[in-house]
């Protein structure tokens, strides 16, 4: 027992014993090799996912912005003050990384960390709460204290993660099945189809890695085939998310599971030559007073690697059993919070508790089709409707009964400033769950500025989700296969006694109903007519007109919508044709002379005079998305050197950002604002990019070669 897990049965046979175990002298140098990293990354992270280099935009002063604290009471500082706050948390980061001023970087850490954590729930996940986890466990625990602590949490992760993952929906794929679409799964579609791709590895393969990796890494036999396989996991989810450090950190994790002194032999064969610049290989003991070490068995035999043993004998102090008894309350505390949504039910919706504790980490994907919040002035009766996620810089209020609570509070202050008096909120979302039916989240006729709610009670105005419609997403499947690649389809389910406000643009030429489930009732505004409709009818609705669909049927209604973007199609059409006459134009086949409209074409692709000369606006498009698609297929088949390359370009000016920024700050503080040119200029300078990303920034090229401009 002693050799597979570190113990023999004896160390928890007692409390006394148990508590000798838990501050029992391990050699840190493991643990100290992860602090080192942990620092590095929360560093990077800082200017990264923490946000010091766009903070001004996040947090400009005077700004009339919808902000969603954990606390009402919290509030940003001024900015000037946030970036000395962020400072602070570097500087905690570095420390931590360095090992200097241990205590003191630990506390700058996690202090301003928690602070920034729980200023903007809308940035919240479960990765940024390990961060922070990580952060207090190292500010209270030793390095040379017994390691296991930091292994059985980072299993915990693991675990949990795979227990989420035994949802129904992530077991028949439907939680990420877009991701089998992507590039790094290839090799897998060379041999299975992208169904299975996505059921057997995406799916099957992330549940079978979280529920097991904690007991791989930890076991010596299996721990190299663990090494390989969490390692693969986490560098394709750096590539497949926007997830910061996490799949860094992660792997740092990977090495708390060996043993303990295995950085001191890795060291030590390095040559002689480099022992100033490496870390220390002397196996020297430096007792320390928070550890117990029993006493010395010149018999004692097979001692695991790492466990350190003076001959001095140390007695069992108070300090020890209070440290033991955290150790067990803080181990117990995180299996219950992830499962601790009966007590904080304000916060559950379709998804239990608020994401970042939960580790149900990509079990849950939404897409969200209609979101429209109308106001009502609470003395005249006016109606108007305002643009989703006005006054806010996020989304994800559209989810989070308590974010969309305190985001109708935030609107009933400030839409006042413009002669509305007394607003009541409405709120009308509509979002599917891991490829259901499109479906309200909240009721659309309760006015969230009055309605009650409460952490700790269920939301009274949230909607049901329709799970009882789940299996018609095998039907979804079916009808979207037998489309055409230019018709699209929108599967909606409504409750009885509301209905859909629908607009359908112009561009929607041929755009019509599909009762597949329950009674509607159809009205053409224009027109003034009514329509029922019963499972299997359908119906077409005219283009830029109103309609609205009502669920008069005593259970809930599913229907479609099915149409063809028209102006898209013909579009398409126009650049298939231009296509053709380019290429006849560069192999010497065209023989007919080239209107004015049309002579661009002769240009190279990469030539943008010819782009901003086009006189036709189809032909300015179409050079513009042929430059652009030639500059993302250079972007993928680029070399690893150069991807390095623009990687670290763009990481540099990124953090050259924020750190000029947070002078500018602190030269404020000190001194004072400067004239107002020279804060211009100032802040221009810090803006500065690489001429090609100012050029052509990367979300810009991925949207317009989706055909975004359209």
């Amino acid at each position: 027992m002693e050799e597979i897990f570190g113990f023999r049965k004896g160390d928890v046979s007692s409390w006394g014993n148990l508590v000798a175990l838990l501050n029992r002298p391990t050699d840190p140098a493991s643990l100290g090799i992860f602090r080192c990293m942990f620092g590095l990354l929360m560093a990077i992270d800082v200017t990264q996912e923490r946000g010091l280099s766009h903070l001004d935009y996040k947090y400009l002063d005077g700004a009339p912005v919808c902000r969603f604290p954990l606390f009402n009471f919290l509030e940003p500082l001024p900015l000037d003050w946030m970036y000395v706050v962020y400072l602070v948390m570097f500087l905690g980061a570095l420390g931590i990384m360095l090992g200097c001023f241990y205590r003191l970087s630990c506390l700058m850490f996690i202090s301003t960390y928690w602070y920034i954590f729980f200023l903007d729930k809308t940035a919240w996940n479960n990765h940024s709460y390990l961060y922070g986890l990580i952060g207090f466990q190292l500010a209270i625990m030793d390095g040379n204290r017994y390691c296991v602590f930091k292994i059985f949490y980072i299993f915990i992760v693991y675990f949990i993660a795979g227990v989420k993952k035994l949802d129904a929906d992530w077991v028949e794929g439907y939680s990420m099945s877009y991701l089998a679409h992507h590039w790094l799964f290839d090799p897998f579609k060379a041999i299975l189809p992208v169904e299975l791709v996505s059921l057997l590895v995406v799916h099957g393969g992330g549940l079978i890695l979280d529920l097991t990796a904690g007991y791989l890494l930890f076991f010596d036999a299996t721990r190299p085939v663990a090494f390989f396989f969490v390692s693969y996991f986490h560098c394709m989810n750096s590539q497949l998310f926007s997830i910061g450090m996490f799949s860094y950190t992660m792997l740092a994790t990977s090495p708390l599971f060996c043993y303990a002194n295995w950085p001191r032999k890795f060291f030590s064969r390095f040559p002689s030559l480099l022992s100033g610049v490496l870390p220390f290989t002397t196996e020297e003991i430096q007792p320390s007073t928070s550890c117990l070490y029993p006493e010395t068995d010149s018999n004692s035999s097979n001692e695991r690697p790492g466990t350190q043993n003076p001959a001095k004998a140390s007695k069992m102090r108070f300090k020890h059993k209070l440290g033991a008894v955290f150790t067990i309350l803080y181990v117990a505390e995180q299996f219950f919070m992830p499962y601790s949504h009966f007590i904080t039910q304000g916060y559950n919706n379709w998804t239990n508790g608020l994401y970042g504790y939960s580790w149900d980490m990509m079990v849950h994907s939404r897409s969200h089709q209609h979101v429209k919040i109308t106001y009502k002035d609470g003395k005249t009766g006016e109606i108007g409707y305002l643009n989703p996620g006005v006054f806010t810089q996020s989304r994800r209020w559209k989810d989070h009964g308590d974010m969309l609570k305190q985001y109708a509070t935030c609107l009933s202050g400030l839409l006042p400033r413009y002669n509305i008096s007394h607003p009541e909120i409405y709120f009308d979302i509509w979002v599917s769950i891991n490829e259901r039916f499109q479906q309200r989240i909240f009721d659309p006729r309760v006015d969230i500025v009055k309605a009650e709610w409460s952490p700790f009670k269920p939301n009274p105005w949230l909607m049901p989700l329709l799970v009882d419609l789940s299996p018609w997403r095998t039907k979804f499947q079916e009808i979207e296969g037998s489309l055409d690649n230019q018709t699209e389809i929108v599967f909606i389910a409504d409750f009885p006694g509301l209905h859909l406000e629908n607009f359908v643009s112009e561009d929607l030429g041929n755009t019509s109903i599909h009762v597949l489930q329950g009674q509607v009732n159809v009205e053409i505004v224009e027109e003034k007519k009514n329509h029922t409709l019963q499972p299997g009818d359908q119906i077409k609705v005219p283009a830029g007109a109103y309609h609205k669909v009502y669920t008069v049927s005593e259970s809930p209604s599913c229907y479609m919508y099915v149409y063809v973007n028209t102006t898209e199609a013909v579009l398409l059409q126009n650049f298939t044709k231009l296509q053709e006459l380019q290429e006849r134009i560069r192999n010497g086949t065209e023989t007919e002379p080239l209107p004015p409209e049309l002579q661009p074409l002769m240009a190279a692709d990469d030539d943008r005079e010819a782009e901003v000369n086009a006189t036709d606006p189809v032909v300015q498009l179409f050079l513009k998305r042929q430059r652009r698609m030639k500059e993302v297929k250079k972007r993928r088949e680029a070399g690893v050197l150069e991807r390095l390359d623009r990687f670290a370009v763009k990481k540099y000016y990124t953090i050259r950002r924020g750190f000029l920024m947070t002078a500018i700050a602190i030269r404020n503080l000190a001194v004072g604002l400067p004239p107002l040119e020279q804060l211009r200029s100032e802040v221009a300078f810090a803006n500065m990019k690489e001429p090609e990303a100012e050029a052509e920034p990367d979300e810009t090229l991925k949207r317009e070669v989706g055909h975004a401009e359209l």
